[in-house]
């Protein structure tokens, strides 16, 4: 890992390298586009001109390209940014706000960091309960915490005084700022690479928190998801009424409909997925039944779409793999048989019709 110095450097952030190579890593996974196409026609001069543009201090920023996805229900406002722009956060994120923020971080804070994601979190959400299996048996519960529209809610002054005690050099934080200042002077919008590594650190006091001052070792947070474990339901009720002090201090509200205490005779979800401690200790997991019904509402509307020509099998097949890799490590092998069984009827027909009639 690089030194401390070097990541809180503006010229270091700002290179022709540190351009170069987020460049090549921002073209993963949308290397086909047209735009992304034509950037990397001329990439040396492209990267040129975005280092001579930040080093005189001019606005790289083009605005937002809007759109909206309905996920569980829930409409979704994403504000996407061009991808010079994107190159440039890349550039920020890997080279400065990633190593100097995530240095910080309690362990168990899962989200938008190398080797750790919704697996990672599951993983470590497991741990905890055996461990609390193995010295408390299913005494005690888990504290679901849920924050309320969390990207938006987002304080910048909250979030700009974290700025000034962690980043140093000034050129490089008033370059990153510039960032966030785009979304308002509230809330962070979803679609910005910068918002992620924002938004999982702006938590971060409330996480130790948790950890440090009420002692709480079965405790992570993912996004704006929280849980808490321990053996007494009594005093996981006073860590909320705690924490809703702290979070109120950030600006963060609680979602009060999906915030709520679970006692472990009883299963409870977390990212998706269902949790179940049986008499013996065993711990179950099971896909959550929403994710079961959308995935096969997903495949019948691809299939629609294969059929208008729209959409390939191929493309199809890397979506519904991506599913079945979720539900490694759950107690799904009759839903994945089930789904499999539906895949091959309307996808693989659909698309031997299109190929041979």
């Amino acid at each position: 890992m690089e030194a401390v110095g070097e990541n809180d450097s503006f010229l270091n952030a700002i290179s022709l390298n540190a351009l170069y190579k987020a460049a090549i890593t921002t073209r993963r996974g949308v290397g086909w586009k047209a735009s992304v196409k034509r950037f990397h026609m001329t990439l040396m001069k492209h990267i040129w001109r975005l280092h001579e543009n930040l080093m005189n201090g001019k606005d790289v920023r083009k605005g937002f390209i809007v759109f909206y996805v309905v996920e569980r229900g829930k409409k979704r406002k994403i504000m996407s940014v061009h991808y010079s722009e994107r190159v440039v956060q890349k550039a920020l994120c890997q080279s400065a706000l990633y190593p100097i923020f995530t240095r910080s971080l309690i362990y168990d804070n899962g989200a938008s960091q190398r080797g750790k994601g919704t697996a990672f979190a599951l993983k470590r959400l497991t741990i905890h309960l055996r461990r609390h299996i193995h010295r408390h048996g299913r005494k005690g519960g888990i504290l679901l915490i849920d924050f309320k529209d969390y990207f938006g809610s987002i304080d910048h002054k909250a979030l700009r005084d974290i700025y000034e005690k962690m980043i140093h050099d000034d050129r490089l934080r008033e370059l990153i700022w510039i960032f966030v200042e785009a979304f308002g002077d509230k809330g962070l919008g979803l679609g910005s690479e910068t918002s992620q590594i924002n938004a999982i650190t702006f938590r971060n006091r409330a996480d130790h928190y948790a950890k440090e001052v009420l002692r709480i070792k079965g405790y992570a947070g993912y996004m704006d998801d929280t849980y808490l474990i321990h053996e007494d339901t009594g005093y996981l009720m006073e860590c909320l009424e705690k924490l809703r002090i702290v979070y109120g201090s950030l600006g963060i509200t609680v979602n009060e409909k999906k915030t709520r205490i679970c006692d472990f005779k009883h299963g409870f979800t977390f990212l998706k997925t269902r949790f179940y401690i049986t008499e013996s200790g065993h711990i179950v997991k099971k896909p959550c039944r929403e994710s079961i019904v959308r995935e096969r509402r997903k495949l019948k509307g691809q299939a629609k779409l294969i059929s208008k020509g729209e959409l390939t099998a191929e493309d199809v097949r890397a979506s519904y793999a991506s599913w079945k890799g979720s539900m490694k490590g759950k107690d799904a092998y009759r839903t994945v048989n089930r789904m499999d069984a539906l895949y091959n009827k309307i996808i693989i027909n659909e698309w031997r019709e299109q190929e041979y009639g």
